[in-house]
């Protein structure tokens, strides 16, 4: 499968760890890289590193170059330039402007029946208006889609009666810390038992290093998560909404359970401080999920 097929395009390039590989690819002096280098550059395992690659390939977006016992990484020559608009072309050449118009009606495809393609526009514009003031560049194909599908699912979900299947809600400040410990330990621990959301009242452009370090080393992939503004639609499509330190910016809406998580900020702390965060988001987690399993 191409990087231009399908809406998955958007999500494994939404993942930080694999945007900012293709970044080390495409930016290296002779425009590939090993495995190895990759994961000392990003302080990750091998084994992690090869996960991410084997994903990359599979869709087209890296190509791979056996030569000898060693394996070079490449980008996939026909689709760099669509990778360039969905990470935001920051190399030198030409920019490539990013083709709203191509995402629009991949979701309009997607939410036939659901929503009209004039909601679907509002919220594409809207959603690479709010991902470009946070991070006008990096990403911002890529995030723009995920996001706006985000936020249309969210939408139909608030409009629909309640199911089984109940939602959480993590929002912090940056979006790039706390939140995203907790959903990420929260999908590995419920599955699909749980649904899982994270917004920030003041979104970072880029979930922090740390995180995804200490989420790396119990195993937790972030995903195509990233950090996102808070929005109405995920607080009234959300069952339990769990802020941290992030005050009063969330909506009261009827009808959800709101937690407060006194929790120390990860923001410029060391990878062991990080770790003691985590263990004690981990925990709460837990709770949560007993919790839900009994309502």
């Amino acid at each position: 499968m191409s990087v231009g097929d399908g809406s998955g395009e958007w999500t494994i390039l939404g993942d930080p760890t694999r945007a900012r590989i293709v970044r080390l690819i495409r930016d290296s002096p002779d425009g590939r890289a090993l495995v190895g280098r990759l994961a000392e550059a990003l302080g990750l395992r091998q084994p992690t590193v090869s996960h991410h690659m084997k994903e990359l390939t599979a869709r087209g977006i890296v190509a791979r170059q056996p030569e000898g016992r060693r394996v070079w990484y490449s980008l996939d020559p026909r689709n760099a330039e669509r990778v360039d608009a969905l990470l935001g072309a920051d190399s030198p050449g030409p920019r490539v402007e990013l083709d709203l118009p191509r995402i629009i009606d991949r979701l309009t495809e997607r939410y036939r029946g659901t929503f009209s393609r004039e909601t679907i526009e509002r919220y594409v514009t809207e959603s690479h208006d709010l991902m470009s003031a946070n991070n006008p560049t990096t990403l911002i194909g890529s995030r723009t889609a995920a996001f706006a599908t985000g936020r249309l699912d969210a939408l139909a979900r608030s409009n629909a009666p309640r199911g089984a299947v109940p939602e959480v809600l993590f929002v912090c400040v940056e979006n790039a810390g706390r939140s995203q410990l907790a959903a990420g330990i929260l999908r590995q621990l419920a599955g699909d038992r749980v649904m899982v959301r994270t917004a920030g009242s003041a979104p970072a452009g880029a979930v922090r290093t740390t995180v995804v370090a200490a989420l790396d080393e119990i195993g937790v992939s972030l995903g195509g998560e990233f950090p996102k503004p808070l929005t109405d639609e995920a607080v009234r499509a959300a069952d339990v909404v769990v802020t941290m330190g992030c005050g009063d910016a969330c909506p009261v809406y009827p009808g959800r359970r709101y937690l407060d998580w006194d929790l120390e900020d990860p923001v410029g702390k060391s990878l062991e401080t990080v770790r003691g965060i985590r263990d004690d988001i981990e925990s709460r987690v837990r709770e949560l999920l007993v919790e839900l399993a009994s309502s």
